[in-house]
């Protein structure tokens, strides 16, 4: 159970600052526990209920105001002994990421430069990410990801109201350009903000669906973004808590690149 939860962390923290976070079971489907309601006539667009979030969020002129973002946070699994641990995620427009999570002295990173996605963790080790992993990598690398969404998904429908938190939020089914799986997407009602998301994922063994809660919306130079992604499932349950984020932070571009292989063990003396 640990090693599936330190596996879904990456990839929670590939969109936490943007629209994600995860709930896992390889291999399987979740069920969410939220009902939606019937489409109707009375139902807003897709193009209207993005309109709303992006407004929500700040606009594009804030937006392109800013070229990168670090965010520092923690990391808790309380049915793991309470097992705690910090998560850095550096952003760079267009779309190089480097997360960096220190989970009781387990160090996991992933990231991407532009190009070349690459993760690195105690299980797996150093890899170069190809197929449905690269194409997830571009997709979250994307600084401008929430005002985008109409370029990632090829298809995005409003399916209904779904109630998160007692609230109603406008249910959006979006098929990724890529193809796959339709992600699921909710956003408030009244604020427009997205507060819950459904999305697959690829891994090295197989397509993960996961599922997030946003909260915590908080103004940061003047847009907003979620401080706070909490994941509930059946097999494990953790919580990402962002407490500091900062804009336009000088990064280097080689902090992106995949690091260099690790040097082979020397062979053994001869006896």
């Amino acid at each position: 159970m640990e090693k599936l939860a330190k596996k879904s962390l990456i990839l929670l923290a590939m969109g936490l600052t943007l629209t994600a976070g995860a709930r896992a079971q390889t291999g399987t489907k979740t069920t969410d526990a939220s009902a939606v309601t019937a489409p109707s006539a009375a139902l807003p667009s897709a193009d209207q209920v993005l309109k709303h979030y992006y407004e929500a969020i700040g606009g594009r002129a804030a937006w392109e105001k800013l070229h990168s973002r670090v965010s520092k946070g923690t990391i808790e699994l309380p049915a793991m002994n309470n097992l705690s641990g910090t998560i850095e995620v550096h952003m760079k427009a267009p779309n190089s990421i480097l997360v960096v999570i220190n989970l009781g002295g387990a160090v996991i990173q992933q990231g991407f430069d532009g190009t070349t996605a690459w993760s690195d963790d105690p299980r797996n080790g150093l890899r170069v990410l190809a197929g449905g992993e690269l194409e997830d990598e571009k997709r979250e690398a994307n600084f401008y990801h929430a005002l985008d969404l109409q370029k990632i998904y090829s298809n995005m429908t409003v399916a209904g109201i779904g109630k998160v938190d007692d609230r109603d939020a406008y249910v959006i089914e979006a098929t990724p350009t890529s193809g796959g799986e339709p992600d699921k997407m909710y956003f408030d009602v009244q604020s427009g903000l997205e507060v819950r998301s459904m999305n697959h994922r690829h891994t090295a063994d197989g397509t993960v669906v996961f599922q997030a809660d946003i909260k915590d919306y908080k103004d940061v130079d003047g847009i907003k973004l979620p401080f706070t992604v909490q994941q509930s499932g059946a097999q494990n349950m953790f919580v990402i808590r962002f407490t500091d984020i900062q804009h336009n932070v000088n990064l280097a571009d080689s902090q992106f690149a995949k690091p260099a292989s690790e040097p082979a063990a020397a062979p053994a003396d001869k006896q």
